[in-house]
């Protein structure tokens, strides 16, 4: 290259984009989920597949808190990185998920830049990134070297826009992954969150219920 230079003079540099710029390492998909439905999906995973490393991509700090807290509400570990971590406690937090202590991060582009983390089996767009190139940066994440990787995306009905432009980008259509209606709905009755949201709605009915016992039970004592 610097002999070119040496030689030509005003040389421009021309880089040319592959088609394709994806891993054929990695094989990357979409599903359309709607976006209070993306818990029970990620849940789903990361159950299917305890022992891979899975990370997580989302828009902001807070998305990011939401998603490790709806997990553990399920009873499963998560960590966070975002830029408003301190360092120190970002450098353990990156040092359990290198160790496997750790299988699940959730982390922001902002976050994940910079970051070499090996062996990441699963990379989950939990939501679809605002800039097209970030979506190669964010799959690329897995797949290394000769491994294979699986890198998976959320689409909620507002982000298919989102999604046009990345498929734009890539110059290909992403591979969607088809969801039968009742394996959609099974994913969702089957989740430790819907389980729990179904126990604390008996839990109030039967709390009312009692109640209302007892409101009727000091009104006939009264008219006793």
């Amino acid at each position: 290259k610097d002999l070119a230079y040496g030689l030509v003079k005003h040389a421009v540099r021309i880089q040319i984009s592959p088609k394709d710029p994806v891993s054929k390492n990695i094989d990357h998909s979409v599903m359309f989920v709607e976006m209070d439905d993306k818990r029970f999906f990620l849940e789903r995973i990361v159950r299917e597949h305890p022992d891979s490393k899975i990370l997580v991509f989302v828009r902001t700090k807070v998305r990011a808190g939401r998603v490790v807290a709806a997990m553990e509400r399920v009873g499963l570990s998560a960590e966070a990185i975002h830029g408003d971590l301190p360092q120190q406690e970002r450098s353990q937090v990156m040092e359990r998920f290198y160790s496997g202590e750790n299988k699940v991060l959730v982390a922001t582009d902002v976050s994940a830049r910079g970051i070499d983390i090996p062996d990441v089996e699963y990379v989950i767009n939990y939501d679809l990134p605002d800039l097209s190139e970030n979506y190669v940066h964010r799959v690329g994440r897995t797949g290394r070297g000769v491994k294979r990787g699986i890198a998976i995306s959320f689409c909620s009905s507002d982000e298919k826009e989102i999604l046009d432009e990345i498929e734009s980008y890539l110059d290909k259509p992403v591979k969607v992954l088809e969801l039968d209606p009742n394996n959609y709905e099974s994913t969702i009755d089957i989740s430790e969150a819907a389980t729990h949201d179904w126990k604390s709605v008996v839990n109030e009915l039967i709390d009312l219920e009692e109640g209302k016992k007892k409101l009727r039970g000091k009104g006939k004592g009264k008219r006793l």
